[in-house]
């Protein structure tokens, strides 16, 4: 039900707006609910009203429910690589080496999901076990992989970081909640035959969607956002 004011009786679109974009957040648990592909579908239909360069629409997602995300997920998990010696092939997400504050903020990210799970510093093979859930969507119904032709150049993955943007802002306004996740990445080897990705095209990142399980520790971490005088310049 749309807000409205009470004295105007307009709706509130700054509060709504703002609302899904503030509310937005990386969940790492979800119920089996299933969300209906009508519900999907419209919110795919909404995502692609993202800006991109010259109207190109560089994206391309493959849905994934049921026998087909399993199966994803059992070639990531069965594939003998592990996290920490995967190859970023196709593209680098991370820099080579940490530097502040971004050094500072990575690692306030990763000690908050874990204290929130109770997993100590030193306590790897859990880390390990966590980060696998990556994999699993953190047991949401759907998953979403996403790809990109790999002769675009970097503009078009700009536009591309908004049209993600977009699924996950339309998904909180639908009551859902999502998880972007740039860990299947590097395993393109595995996903790319069982969803039919031709050679020509990137996997960018999946994604998780559906109801939040509000009832798991990690969905109780939430991560802080550095201050505007940290990274704003207003010039006049």
């Amino acid at each position: 039900m749309l807000s409205r004011d009470k004295q105007t009786g307009e709706i509130d679109r700054q509060t709504i707006v703002d609302e899904a974009i503030v509310s937005r957040r990386s969940v790492r648990a979800f119920l089996p609910d299933p969300v209906a592909d009508e519900t999907l579908r419209d919110i795919l239909t909404v995502a692609a009203r993202a800006p991109s360069g010259t109207n190109m629409q560089p994206w391309r997602t493959y849905v994934v429910k049921g026998a087909v995300k399993q199966k994803i997920t059992d070639a990531v998990l069965n594939s003998g690589v592990r996290a920490e010696k995967v190859v970023w092939d196709e593209y680098v997400y991370y820099p080579t080496q940490f530097f502040e504050p971004y050094l500072s903020r990575r690692r306030a990210n990763g000690f908050g999901l874990y204290s929130a799970l109770g997993i100590g510093r030193r306590e790897v093979d859990r880390m390990r076990a966590q980060h696998d859930r990556n994999f699993l969507f953190f047991d949401a119904p759907v998953g979403m992989i996403f790809t990109i032709d790999r002769r675009l150049n970097q503009g078009s993955w700009i536009d591309y970081g908004m049209f993600l943007q977009n699924i996950m802002v339309a998904a909180r306004g639908r009551g859902l909640h999502t998880c972007p996740q740039a860990a299947f990445a590097p395993y393109h080897r595995q996903i790319r035959p069982l969803l039919n990705i031709p050679d020509n095209e990137i996997v960018v990142c999946g994604m998780a969607i559906g109801h939040e399980d509000r009832s798991k520790p990690e969905n109780g971490f939430h991560t802080d956002r550095a201050p505007l005088e940290e990274w704003v310049t207003f010039c006049e």
